[in-house]
């Protein structure tokens, strides 16, 4: 139990973003800095001065640089160990808005193997200039804001970082306003509009400036935007008449209707604020015989005039703007104000109003007077809180609640309506949308920890005359485990000899995006593979064997390395690799036995399968040969270097050769081998016909002359055993005897007197001993072949117990003996099949003809036709 424990520690390794590095090149990684768009192929550094190596040990020991994905930023020159350029690269495409730009790698070095950690950094150039998303922005500012206030203008953007970045804004020269660069808490700079000197709409309604952002490099680069100003109007303006007092003569019998003159007020105020209407400021006795037109200023006569009751009037005349505030041609009454009004502190005022004449005493009257203070947008929008801080999960669904904003206006009306909007107007590229009613702010992309962990947004609420407020909203990513840790491979090697323990197979790197414990990661492989995940520096890996594989015992392994997080839930990467073992030379081939004895019948066809040997060997490559055999084998036998089948490459001869012996050798692909005796014995059939030879003949004897001998001759066989057993005859009517002298010689003598007229041919059979009697297991047998095959073609099988020759009368033709006192050299045979011979194949060894020689030969019969394409056997 123990020692699995152990095991099972050895294969999983947990990450700690405070792992030691410990590896022999140092503990630190080299840092190699080039500036970016630098061209292809441009020096960086020399790796063999770098690392302290000899010259020509990168190249000698595989060296390769290795970067995390599928660019490789950097190539190596075998030839001069050169670190070289392999692309211009873009800071800005690589790293974003992350300073500094590092792109980590490694110098793998092959055999023996060792690894060095080393880093790129790009340096930044300024080849981007600022650069606003809107070509103009618009502001609303009402002629009563107070000198000081700042308005956030919407930022500009620059791709470059440090110095070579967005450093500062500047405004065009006017009297109102001057610019202030902010720095915001994400790194960012914003613009802010400072207000210096009071507006007036009714001197400049409108103003235009152009704001520049610079950016720090040399020369310095500049984006530029329009600021459109709109100067909200307030009623500033009282109505002002063109004259203080108007003069006008009327003839008495003016009738009703009459034009008596027209009066003129004008308002500097823009809309319903400049817009003036008339009125009679009082109406009594006295001016009641007038009456004024509220849009022109015409004043007419409302009904006649009569001179003897009143001579003149005094008509005051009243002018009102949209706004409550009016002006008049004379002034009976006037209200003077100590302060001014604030309809959000008291919206009604209650006066008493109070007449005096100049008697004495004095009399009075008075009158109520109810005064409602007219809203003016004289507050801008307040938010509740200045910045609002605020987490969100990164996997949070879209329309998701972020939080709600809340600002209120003191004003009344529309000027009190407050609308919500994100004030970068970077709508496009943020995530968040607000309810510019409700001021909730919803999610409207998927958020992702890993590439923004914080967001800062604006928000400005916006009141009905234009008058604006803003708060911050610090939005932080929670990061969730959403991202499954990835495996680099550096490093594969298929294949491994076998015996060689400690052997890199393969270095690799794990990452996981996510933080935390949803960051963290273990390692692990098979409990149950000879190999070990050991770690060399942070997050780098060698997958090593634990002892000598043997090949004979496996040859190969299927590893399956899994990286697992500490996230919840958990998430884990799995990575296939294959190991090969291969072979090493470590077993001699071993046959299954030291000797071998096969039986071959003479006269068999060459391809014939004898035997088999056969030889193990748990290495690769096993293969078969004659070891140092003479002519005579080689030229009579071939072995199959695969399988070990020995078969014929020619006939054998029994009577030539009777027993082969050769050795036999097995050999593997790596040298070593191993050797059998393999003893073939021929087996003898019986193939030679008998001969005789004659030593003596007597043609011509005396008749009356009984036991003359008259020939003396001996018998011969070259087969063996019965084969080669024979027994000589003659005709049984004729008057002569055969004499066996000595073993196989015989002598030819007359058995009684001979008459010289009779004349006898004497023919000597000499056959085998028939000891043994045939037994076919069929009475007949009957084959079918087409003529004109080839020789050695199997007809057919017959099985019989034994062959031997009929005794007594010899069936069928036999041939004279010729004057050389030899056999001629055309037999004919009977057909006969041994039943020990080891096969009932009967096969042809010369192509079947038309007609076969029988008792007729030369006879073209239907009978002999019969037999044209058959045997039989009886």
């Amino acid at each position: 139990m123990v020692q699995t424990k152990l095991h099972q520690k050895k294969r999983q390794v947990m990450i700690f973003i405070t792992l030691i590095l410990s590896w022999e090149a140092g503990s630190e990684s080299i840092r190699y800095s080039v500036l970016e768009e630098t061209e292809s192929g441009t020096f960086v550094a020399n790796l063999t001065k770098d690392l302290g190596l000899r010259m020509g040990e990168l190249a000698a020991r595989g060296a390769r640089v290795v970067f995390k994905g599928n660019r490789q930023h950097l190539r190596l020159d075998p030839d001069t160990s050169d670190l070289l350029l392999n692309d211009k690269l873009d800071r800005e495409e690589l790293c974003g808005s992350t300073e500094p730009c590092v792109l980590p790698f490694q110098v793998l070095l092959e055999n023996p193997f060792q690894l060095f950690q080393a880093a790129l950094v790009i340096r930044d150039v300024n080849d981007h200039a600022p650069e606003f998303l809107a070509r103009e922005m618009q502001l609303k500012i009402s002629e009563i804001t107070i000198p000081g206030k700042v308005f956030p203008l919407k930022m500009a953007q620059d791709l470059d970082a440090g110095s070579n970045g967005l450093q500062s804004y500047i405004i065009s020269s006017n009297p109102h306003f001057h610019i202030l660069t902010r720095n915001r808490k994400d790194g960012r700079k914003s613009p802010e509009l400072v207000l210096d000197k009071a507006l007036d709409r009714e001197e400049q309604p409108e103003i235009r400036l152009t704001l520049t952002a610079l950016d720090g490099g040399s020369p310095p680069r500049s984006g530029t935007t329009e600021i459109q100003i709109l100067v909200l109007d307030i009623n500033d303006n009282t109505p002002e008449f063109a004259q203080e007092f108007y003069e006008a003569q009327v003839p008495e019998n003016s009738s009703p209707g009459s034009l008596v003159i027209t009066v003129s007020a004008r308002d500097l105020d823009a809309g319903s604020f400049g817009e003036v209407s008339y009125a009679l400021f009082q109406v009594d006795d006295v001016n009641e015989p007038f009456e004024i037109n509220a849009n022109t200023g015409e004043i007419l006569l409302k009904k006649k005039l009569d001179f003897e009751e009143f001579q003149s009037y005094q008509v005051d005349i009243e002018a009102t703007d949209g706004g409550g505030l009016s002006g008049k041609c004379s002034v009976v009454i006037k209200l003077v104000l100590d302060k001014a009004l604030d309809r959000e502190k008291q919206p009604e005022l209650s006066l008493t109003l109070t007449a005096l004449d100049g008697g004495a005493p004095p009399r009075s009257g008075t009158t109520p007077v109810r005064i409602e203070v007219v809203d003016i947008n004289d507050n801008a929008p307040e938010f509740l809180q200045s910045v609002y801080e605020v987490q969100i999960p990164e996997n949070s669904p879209l329309n998701s609640l972020v939080v709600a904003v809340s600002a209120r206006d003191l004003d009344a009306g529309t000027y009190g309506k407050v609308a919500y909007a994100l004030f970068q107007g970077d709508e496009v590229t943020q995530p968040f949308v607000i309810d510019e009613t409700t001021g909730e702010i919803g999610l409207k992309k998927a958020l992702d920890f890993e590439a923004t962990r914080f967001y800062n947004v604006e928000i400005a609420a916006t009141d009905g005359g234009g008058l604006s407020g803003k708060c911050t909203v610090a939005i932080e990513v929670v990061d969730v485990n959403d991202n499954a840790p990835e495996l680099t491979m550096s490093r594969l090697i298929s294949s491994i000899p076998e015996n060689s323990p400690e052997t890199v197979v393969a270095v690799f790197s794990v990452s996981d995006p996510d933080s935390g414990d949803n960051g963290k990661m273990v390692s692990s492989i098979q409990n149950d593979l000879p190999f070990l995940l050991k770690p060399t520096f942070k997050n780098f890996y060698t997958l090593v064997t634990e002892r000598p594989l043997d090949r004979e015992e496996r040859a190969g392994y299927n590893i399956t390395i899994t990286v697992t997080d500490m996230g919840t839930p958990r998430l884990k990467t799995e990575h296939n690799i294959t190991v090969l073992v291969s072979d090493v030379n470590d077993n001699a081939p071993a046959f299954t036995q030291t000797s071998y004895t096969l039986w071959v019948r003479e006269n068999n066809s060459p391809a014939l399968h004898i035997g088999s040997v056969s030889a193990t060997d748990p290495d690769a490559g096993l293969s078969y040969s004659f070891f140092q055999s003479s002519n005579q084998v080689i030229q009579a036998f071939e072995v199959n270097t695969v399988t070990g089948d020995i078969r014929l490459k020619k006939k054998l001869d029994f009577e030539e050769i009777r027993s082969y012996l050769m050795e036999i050798e097995a050999s593997d692909g790596g040298g070593l081998s191993g050797k059998c005796t393999v003893a073939i014995e021929v087996m003898d059939v019986n193939d030679n016909a008998p001969e005789l030879t004659i030593s003596l003949l007597i043609n011509d004897i005396p008749e009356n002359t009984p036991d003359t001998v008259v020939a003396v001759f001996g018998i011969s066989d070259s087969d063996s055993d019965n084969n080669g057993k024979m027994m000589c005859s003659i005709q049984d009517h004729l008057p002569f005897l055969l004499k066996l002298t000595i073993e196989n010689f015989y002598t030819l003598v007359t058995e009684g007197a001979l008459d010289r007229e009779e004349k006898h041919n004497i023919t000597v059979l000499v056959s085998d001993v028939n000891d043994n009697a045939p037994a076919f297991t069929q009475t007949s047998y009957t084959l079918w072949v087409r003529e004109n095959n080839s020789p050695a073609l199997r007809a057919g099988a017959a099985s019989a117990g034994r062959c031997a020759v009929p005794e007594g009368h010899f069936p069928g033709h036999l041939l004279d003996v010729s004057g050389t006192g030899t056999l001629s050299q055309s037999y004919q045979y009977e057909v006969c099949l041994m039943g020990d011979t080891g096969s009932g194949d009967f096969k042809f060894l010369k192509p079947i003809v038309a007609s076969l020689m029988s008792e007729g030969a030369g006879m073209d019969t239907a009978e002999n036709a019969n037999f044209k394409n058959r045997l039989g056997f009886n």
